[in-house]
């Protein structure tokens, strides 16, 4: 992300607020390799200190959750190549506008009992953006094949420390 200040204006209830109307995201962790990086729907708590989700079983990442571990959660927003023609001012580059926010925390595996709860409440916000259409639920399933389905998959959650925002919109450039 830009260190630029003049792209980090927003507030923290503004890119929590972005964070919670994507909520999807790269989950990062560094281990002792090379940082692992699984793309996540993820659901935020109302006060933006906790964000909750769920990993295949046999993700590395999920793997590596016998305690906790440090993770940051990138979340993308728009963004677009922007030509230095179009600001119609002499001797400018090119350049990239974005949106980003970084949420970081611990992120350690959840109790399994709030596994079914967590894609329940999930899916209901998820589903609540396609209306008119009939919201799928998890009762829609049969037993078996949602209990088979719960088993391949664990509950995770962050704890949320800090939350960095990016908002570079060309605020730096002629009108």
């Amino acid at each position: 992300m830009h260190p630029n200040p003049v792209y980090r204006t927003e507030t923290e209830a503004q890119n929590l607020a972005f964070a919670r109307e994507q909520g999807f995201g790269m989950l990062a962790v560094s281990l002792k390799a090379a940082p692992l990086i699984s793309h996540i729907p993820f659901l935020l708590n109302d006060t933006g200190t906790l964000a909750e989700f769920h990993l295949v079983r046999s993700n590395p990442i999920a793997r590596a959750l016998s305690s906790p571990v440090s993770a940051r959660i990138a979340i993308q927003g728009p963004h677009s190549y922007i030509s230095p023609d179009w600001y119609g001012a002499d001797d400018q580059v090119p350049t990239w506008n974005y949106v980003a926010v970084h949420l970081v925390g611990m992120v350690t595996l959840a109790p399994i009992d709030g596994l079914r709860d967590l894609l329940d409440r999930q899916s209901a916000m998820l589903e609540s953006r396609l209306q008119p259409k009939t919201p799928w639920r998890t009762d829609k399933m049969t037993p078996d094949a949602l209990n088979r389905m719960l088993r391949q998959i664990v509950p995770c959650r962050m704890q949320i420390d800090s939350v960095h925002g990016t908002w570079k919109l060309g605020q730096n450039k002629p009108g």
